[in-house]
Formats: C-alpha cells, structure tokens, sequence
C-alpha cells in the first residue's frame, strides 16, 4: 500500500508538473502564437517553390531562403500594408456611414431594368416602392447595416503600426522556417508518432496538407479576385478605387467575395449615365464575382485530399471561431478529427 500510495502521488505530482510547465510555456510564448502560425502556413503553402529555388541556385539554401523572404515581403506584406493604410487613412469616411444612411434617398430605378428577363420587372417594382418611401422610412431601413458595415470595417483596420510589426515578425519566423524546415517537419512527424503511432503520424502530414490547400485554394483565390476587382473599378472609373480594392480584400477572405462591392458600382455607373464605365465593369467584374467557384475548388483539392465541403465549413465556422487565424486552423482541426473518425470506423470494418 505504502509503494502504491508512493506511486500515485509521484504520478499526480509529476502530472500537475507537466501541466503548469506547459501552461507557462503557452503563456511565454503567446505573444508569438499568432506569427508563428502564421510563418508555417506561408512556409507550408510555399515549400515546393523553396525547394525549386534552391535547385536553380544550386543547392545554395541561404540564397534561397534570402529570395523567398524578400518576395514574401513584397507580395504579403506590401499588399496588406497598402489595404490597412487606405481603411485607416478614409476611417474617419467609413465612421461617417450612419450619418450619412439618415439623408440617403434612393432615386428612381434606370429604365434598362426593367428589360431584363425573369427580374427585371419584380426588381422595377420593388425599387420604385423604396424609392417611393419617405426618407426617414429608407433611412430606419439602412441605418443598421450602415452602421453595422462602419463598426466592422474600422474594428478591421486595427492598429497599423501593431499589424505591420506583426507581419514583420511573422516573416522573421518564417524565414527561420525556411532555413530548418526538414527539422521542423521532422519534429511535427515524431511528435505525432509519440502521441499515436502512425495514426498521429499520418494526422500531423494530413495538417500540412490542410494548410496547403486553404492557403492555395482560400488565400490565393481572394488576392486573384481582389487584384482583378480593383483593376475593374479603376478601368471603369469608379471613385476611392483603392478603398473598395482594399475592402474587396477583406471580403473575399471572409469568403463574401466582392458581389458585395461590384454589384453596387455597376448599377451606380449606369444609374450616373457612365454607361461605358458599366458595361466594362461588368465585363471584368463578374468573372472576379464567378472566379472562386472554378478557382478554389481546383486549388483546395490540389493541396489536400479531403472532402471540399469539409474544408469550406472548416474555413468559414474557423474564421468565425478564431477570426482571420481561423481560416487556417479551423480546416486543420475538422481534417484531422476527420482521418482520425474515418480509421477508427475503418478497424471496426477489419
């Protein structure tokens, strides 16, 4: 009795040791979870291209790592940094939205509606009916979303010079990545071998992968969408180009896509008499509208083989969850309590 009354208070000591020593390693390091996350999904998602960088210098990796840092900078930083700096620079226009929902009148609808099949004449009805309205009613009617939309977009700014020392820091650690990358996954491999065999294993790669495909397949998609969306609005002459570019952004990684901002310009430039202006922001922005559902589906299931709806309800029910960070980890945790379900239903078949 005595051993055993021994070995269940060394047992719980030693227990309650181990979890305070990983709850103060997780407070140390907190301040750095955020970055480091996000430096492995950027080394994650851009491996293969390390990789066939460091064979065209000829095995050199410190060169390689050199080159893809600076084009990290380039294409994540400069970008983002240009998206934050513009919301922050019209946040006191974006703070304006209430007041300016209570005068807002909506005019008659363009005669060119109703022509269109099948809408156009419920869509003429319902315009005119809201047009028709007193401006108090319009404005009861707008104000929540306006100030719903104000309130969000200037929550989203955040502050500047804390996100730009963010994404510094995040560079910093991925360029560390890159340099022992092999270590890193190695380390990821054995940690899930000693947590469950090759099950654990298999689950760690299956998160590689899952990254892999949300950064290929949600990431890329929204820059594509966002890039062609803002060189429409600019082609077309629409104005404060750069802050619905910039708004754009933020809506296709939430996974709204940029109908929220193209549909709106395209009946303002016709309803303005900018005709042409219209038909060529039709002409660019609906493919930028239609571009995630050939895109993103391609992508996700190049990086990852795992059932799509899957991974667009992990990317969605994450961001939501988590926030901007959830995009990436929400796929990764329904991916692998996915595998793990799918080998446990497995041995009760075997």
């Amino acid at each position: 009795m005595a051993n055993g009354s021994f070995d269940l208070t060394r047992i719980a000591l030693a227990i309650l040791f181990i979890g305070g020593l990983i709850a103060a390693s997780f407070q140390v390091l907190q301040p750095f979870l955020a970055a480091t996350i996000w430096a492995a999904t950027l080394v994650v998602a851009t491996w293969p291209l390390l990789r066939g960088l460091e064979a065209a210098l000829g095995g050199r990796r410190g060169s390689a790592v050199a080159v893809m840092t600076l084009v990290l900078l380039v294409l994540v930083i400069l970008p983002v940094s240009l998206a934050v700096a513009a919301l922050v620079r019209h946040a006191d226009v974006i703070a304006t939205l209430p007041e300016a929902a209570a005068g807002f009148r909506l005019p008659p609808p363009p005669a060119w509606i109703a022509d269109v099949p099948l809408i156009g004449a419920p869509v003429t009805e319902e315009w005119r009916r809201l047009a028709a309205n007193s401006t108090g009613e319009l404005a009861a009617l707008v104000r929540p979303y306006a100030k719903t939309i104000a309130q969000w977009l200037v929550g989203a700014t955040g502050s500047l010079g804390g996100i730009i020392v963010h994404l510094f820091l995040t560079i910093g650690v991925a360029a560390i990545l890159y340099a022992n990358g092999e270590a890193a996954a190695d380390w990821c491999r054995l940690f899930g071998r000693r947590l469950a065999g090759q099950r654990g294993e298999d689950s760690a790669i299956l998160a590689g992968q899952a990254i892999k495909g949300v950064a290929l397949g949600v990431v890329v998609t929204a820059f594509a969408q966002t890039l062609l969306t803002g060189i429409a609005l600019a082609i077309a002459g629409v104005p404060q180009a750069g802050l619905l570019t910039a708004v754009t952004l933020l809506l296709c990684i939430a996974q709204l896509g940029p109908a929220l901002i193209v549909i709106p310009a395209i009946i303002w430039l016709f309803w303005s008499g900018a005709t042409v202006g219209g038909i060529l922001l039709v002409v660019l922005g609906v493919p930028a509208m239609l571009m995630d559902n050939v895109l993103r589906p391609i992508l996700i299931r190049r990086g990852a083989d795992l059932p799509l709806l899957l991974i667009l309800v992990g990317v969605i029910g994450g961001l939501v969850a988590y926030g901007l960070l959830g995009l990436f980890i929400g796929p990764v945790i329904l991916g692998v309590a996915y595998t793990l379900l799918q080998h446990w239903m497995a041995e009760a078949k075997r």
